[in-house]
């Protein structure tokens, strides 16, 4: 008599992922999670590009996405325990005199950089050293300083301007902590054609974030503004409305009108969706459902 197989039963079981910040508000990192019971907010310790590090689980074990290649992640080693945590301390320690130490050898060197923030290893053999700068620095001097100082191996990272400010932290022109350091994890690009598309006034000045460079939160309406612009006639159009014919000088994007200066006298008028004639005859051809 034969037997009926599970179909299911021979395919392998899919590995689960979780995501992990190495530091707070920090970038998120793919690791497996190895079969571990993890949940937000668990500590974990994990293998890094700079060696063994603490991190905290953001995001629970899931199924990965089909594209990404479970090949290129770690599985995470361990749930952080006593010791681990000791070692932390330890190296939060080290962590603060390496800053003041590499702080005094660029004054000392007159090197136009600025030390942002230090990590160091679980195990304290290699430290990295963040840093912003204008231009191109020649810091090897300063690398086999600190390396004779520090006695470990010491790597030196430029950063951009952004990062320095997310790194700090600070209160923006909102009166709320900066969106960077204390919820936003990664940089979306922002342009000027957004704050154009949202009708905002180009001033450098108040589209400069902490960082000298646009807002994040140029970018978090602009879908809605590109949705909103679509009903209302492009500036310099002909419109026939009910206030008067004329060509559209302006848009207010989020009142739903236009400015139309008329042909008849050059006045100008304010006139909604209702008031374009083009607009209400596509409303009766094609009525919202009720």
């Amino acid at each position: 008599m034969a037997t009926h197989s599970d179909p299911f039963e021979d395919q392998p079981t899919t590995s689960k992922i979780v995501a992990v910040s190495l530091q707070r508000v920090g970038h998120l990192h793919n690791f497996l999670s190895a079969g571990l019971a993890l949940k937000r907010g668990d500590r974990v310790v994990v293998e890094t590009d700079i060696g063994t590090r603490i991190g905290t689980v953001e995001i629970e074990p899931h199924d990965p996405p089909p594209s990404l290649d479970l090949s290129l992640l770690k599985p995470v080693m361990r749930i952080a325990d006593e010791h681990d945590y000791r070692l932390e301390e330890d190296i939060l320690s080290r962590q603060a005199y390496a800053e003041q130490l590499c702080v005094e050898r660029i004054r000392q060197r007159d090197l136009l950089m600025k030390l942002v923030s230090v990590d160091y290893n679980l195990e304290g053999r290699k430290a990295v050293f963040y840093f912003s700068a204008d231009g191109r620095i020649d810091f090897r001097e300063l690398v086999r300083d600190l390396a004779q100082a520090l006695r470990v191996r010491v790597e030196m990272k430029q950063i951009g301007h952004r990062d320095e400010t997310k790194a700090i932290g600070a209160i923006g022109p909102c009166g709320r902590e900066l969106c960077c350091s204390s919820w936003l994890r990664d940089f979306d690009s922002v342009t000027v054609k957004m704050a154009r598309d949202q009708g905002l006034a180009l001033n450098p000045s108040r589209l400069a974030g902490m960082c000298g460079r646009l807002k994040c939160c140029l970018r978090y309406e602009y879908a809605s503004y590109l949705d909103l612009k679509k009903t209302l006639p492009n500036v310099g159009k002909r419109v026939e409305s009910l206030k008067g014919n004329g060509k559209v000088l302006r848009q207010n994007i989020l009142k739903q009108t236009v400015l139309i200066q008329l042909e008849d006298d050059g006045g100008v008028v304010e006139a909604t969706l209702e008031d374009l004639v083009g607009a209400r005859q596509s409303q009766q051809e094609n009525p919202t459902d009720a």
